[in-house]
């Protein structure tokens, strides 16, 4: 059976529809976790595109075989030091990692509430894993949203610690920051 997912790397001229999945995705998918003024406070600043990903090569459209006109899910990796964040986010920090002795960021994976629960994420975060095991990183971290946390704990993410993001309107964002060690190829 084929794969139901294609994948591309994202491009400048995607800002407009990964914006506006990654709205979507924040306003339907978290509302259980978040209250709607911490999702308020958070899209275009904890939670959203940051365009530098983009300029790296290390972001990603993920597309339905059946009609690649759509993007329906985004996710990357960085070799930056950016945990997480959009363009206006907390922390950014442009700084370069070393492979040998610092994680990789896996960053802003985000699916369309449409296609939710049918293995995109997952498509999309082992995408990025292998994308950034191929550029020499052993580790991952991230910062996930309280409503990743089941999927990346299933996928081998241990949590590190929780974090308080401040939002630029006052409220704070629950974050976990949580880490996973990839198996080289020869394990």
């Amino acid at each position: 059976m084929p794969d139901p997912f294609l994948i591309r790397l994202a491009t400048r001229s995607d800002e407009d529809d990964i914006r506006r999945l990654i709205e979507l995705s924040v306003r339907i998918l978290q509302k259980d976790d978040y209250t709607p003024a911490q999702i308020e406070g958070a899209l275009g600043h904890a939670l959203g595109l940051d365009t530098q990903l983009i300029d790296d090569g290390t972001y990603f459209a993920a597309r339905p075989a059946s009609d690649p006109s759509l993007i329906i899910g985004c996710g990357g990796w960085s070799f930056r030091k950016t945990l997480f964040g959009s363009d206006h986010g907390p922390h950014r920090h442009a700084g370069l990692l070393d492979p040998a002795t610092e994680p990789a960021k896996i960053r802003a994976i985000f699916v369309h509430p449409d296609w939710a629960r049918r293995g995109l994420g997952t498509f999309i975060l082992k995408h990025c894993e292998d994308a950034a095991q191929r550029a020499g990183f052993r580790t991952l971290e991230m910062g996930s949203t309280l409503t990743g946390v089941p999927l990346y704990t299933l996928k081998g993410y241990v949590r590190r610690e929780d974090v308080a993001v401040s939002l630029p309107n006052g409220e704070v964002l629950p974050v976990v920051h949580m880490v996973k060690t990839i198996k080289s190829s020869s394990s």
